[in-house]
């Protein structure tokens, strides 16, 4: 998180000007200006790194529990309309977080994925624009992986 607020402060560029934004940053308005900053780079990386984060954003934010790392690799490698299961399409757990650029990481201890902050889930939640149908999508993902499950 600190980093965050970092370089948005560092973006700035004079010395006023950082510091009427870290002032901003004392007013809570900082980590929305950090988060749609991030969400900005993420869309600039393009193609398939910035559709793996932003699709990984939206498991992390909108499942009902914690995500183990294989439980959330599995369900991005799922193409909808495909006939079966291809593992050489699941994503490194790197690669992720790479392409998150720092808003997700890995507990150890548990295995699970998680967003870096608290307000983050608040971020992305409020931004509706962001992942409209994220349930719809999700849901598509799980009877996919089912049919494949019952084929075997």
């Amino acid at each position: 998180m600190a980093s965050l607020k970092v370089e948005t402060v560092l973006r700035e560029t004079t010395i006023h000007r950082r510091r009427n934004r870290l002032n901003a940053m004392g007013d809570g308005l900082g980590l929305e200006d950090a988060y749609g900053t991030t969400l900005g780079r993420i869309r600039a990386q393009g193609g398939e790194k910035a559709k793996l984060a932003m699709t990984t954003l939206m498991w992390i934010c909108h499942s009902e529990r914690p995500l183990r790392v294989d439980e959330l690799c599995h369900a991005l490698a799922v193409e909808i309309g495909s006939t079966n299961f291809n593992s050489d399409n699941i994503p490194a757990i790197e690669a992720l977080l790479a392409c998150c650029q720092g808003l997700v990481a890995v507990e150890r201890e548990a295995s699970t994925v998680r967003l870096t902050h608290h307000t983050l889930r608040e971020y992305l939640t409020t931004h509706r624009n962001l992942f409209p149908r994220a349930h719809l999508e999700m849901a598509e993902t799980c009877v996919q992986g089912s049919e494949w499950s019952a084929e075997d």
